[in-house]
């Protein structure tokens, strides 16, 4: 019976593996679908040549047709370790972009005293009136009071971005509940809990199969976010929060082809959310997490922001300092070291030290985009927007610029391909002769 028991069970977890292959395989044809339908032909010309003639993704065109009153959405794609604050930080984002109530107070409060002052010049003028002309003009000051009351009572429409609050969707499967309100959950699509049951699987591994799975149908998600962008019901942002195992997403094939899938629709800025208090604790965490903010940087080649977190408990100059000035950094090193109740200096100490004169140019290129935020108070939020709008439009066209090199490219070496082979063949016709 032991015996029995262990080949139903060997067999159990070989239709596991078999089921996770098949989901792995259905993936990667849902991602060379959505490359496809991300690479077809612009509508309008690139330029003059065979530039006007390359596969461009959506997004070149939908930054090119974009007016002052139809801009096209940012997505902004929060990346962060757990404990950083990243899903606090979304909804302290969200709330930012909701209208102020304050304003909308005072605006129904003008409203109704414009509306009060012009029924006692309609009541005085009919008082003064001859008899025929009062019943006339007492309708017509009422007519005038209920449209006017009618204009009030309507919520004024302001063109898309300015008073829609941040559209939001989360992909992390996970999660328990997300404080902000979320408008496509993945949690709706794949079970996190049955998907660890059914196949075994632990925390992480069952994370990046429901990404997997969600991989497979997200082209509908794409669609949806199109028709509404299309339509000018979106908001200005669209903020997307990923899982806290942050390799999970950032190293995973699904989760490149979500952020392609983002990257090839609206203009996406990748944001790297830092916890400044473990930073300050530590110049070699620092370092750290500058090593991951540079490996998501060259993962996917899209414009990054560092947002340094809980500026409210610790502030993020020292941070903005290290990464401007590096005798600033050694010397923080120095302190580290001196304080260390061991005193050593061996390898990790020395590798900090020369990945800091490595990372120079690194720092030099993104401290532009750095910025220090609180997620509980909401300092720092202004300048994070700004960031974002600048990193949205002229380091988005270096990510462009990139694809369509790339694109170049892969056409080169399918020409090169294909002369080889009708080389090949003339060279197979001529032997047989």
């Amino acid at each position: 019976s032991t015996g029995k028991q262990t080949k139903k069970q060997a067999l159990a977890d070989l239709n596991s593996v078999n089921q996770l292959v098949k989901v792995f395989i259905h993936s990667q044809q849902q991602s060379s679908i959505i490359r496809r339908k991300m690479m077809s032909p612009m509508s309008r010309p690139d330029g003059p040549g065979e530039q006007g003639t390359l596969n461009m993704p959506p997004v070149v065109a939908r930054i090119q047709n974009q007016t002052e009153d139809h801009k096209t959405p940012i997505c902004v794609l929060m990346v962060g370790m757990a404990g950083s604050g990243k899903t606090t930080l979304m909804a302290q984002l969200q709330e930012s972009t909701y209208p102020d109530e304050d304003e909308e107070v005072e605006e129904g409060a003008g409203d109704e005293e414009k509306e009060e002052s012009q029924a006692e010049k309609t009541e005085k003028d009919a008082t003064d009136s001859n008899v025929e002309d009062k019943g006339a003009k007492q309708s017509e000051g009422e007519n005038d009071g209920k449209s006017k009351a009618a204009e009030s009572q309507t919520p004024a429409l302001s063109p898309a971005g300015t008073k829609q609050p941040a559209y939001c969707v989360n992909l992390d499967p996970a999660t328990l509940d997300v404080p902000y309100d979320v408008s496509i959950d993945i949690r709706d699509t794949v079970d996190y809990k049955q998907v660890m049951q059914q196949h075994n699987l632990g925390p992480n591994g069952a994370i990046m199969t429901s990404l997997n799975l969600y991989a497979t149908k997200f082209d509908q998600v794409i669609g949806i976010l199109e028709s509404r962008a299309d339509k000018n019901t979106m908001a200005e942002y669209l903020l997307v929060d990923t899982p806290g195992q942050i390799e999970a997403f950032t190293w995973s094939a699904s989760g490149q082809i979500l952020t392609e899938g983002f990257a090839s629709t609206f203009p996406t800025v990748m944001v790297f959310v830092v916890d400044t208090v473990r930073c300050a604790s530590s110049p070699n965490t620092f370092m750290s997490n500058m090593l991951y903010a540079c490996s998501i940087h060259y993962r996917t080649r899209l414009p990054l922001v560092i947002a340094f977190n809980k500026s409210d408990v610790v502030s993020h100059e020292f941070a903005l300092e290290w990464m401007k000035d590096y005798d600033a950094f050694q010397e923080a090193l120095d302190n580290a070291r001196s304080n260390d109740s061991t005193g050593s200096t061996g390898f990790y100490d020395s590798l900090t030290r020369s990945l800091s004169l490595v990372l120079d140019e690194f720092y030099r290129q993104f401290s532009k985009n750095a910025c220090g935020v609180s997620a509980v108070t909401g300092d720092g939020i202004s300048d994070f927007w700004q960031i974002i709008q600048n990193a949205a439009t002229a380091d988005f066209e270096e990510y462009l610029e990139d694809i369509k090199y790339r694109i170049e490219e892969q056409e080169a070496k399918k020409k090169a391909i294909s002369r080889a082979e009708v080389r090949r063949m003339q060279q197979d016709m001529q032997g047989g002769e």
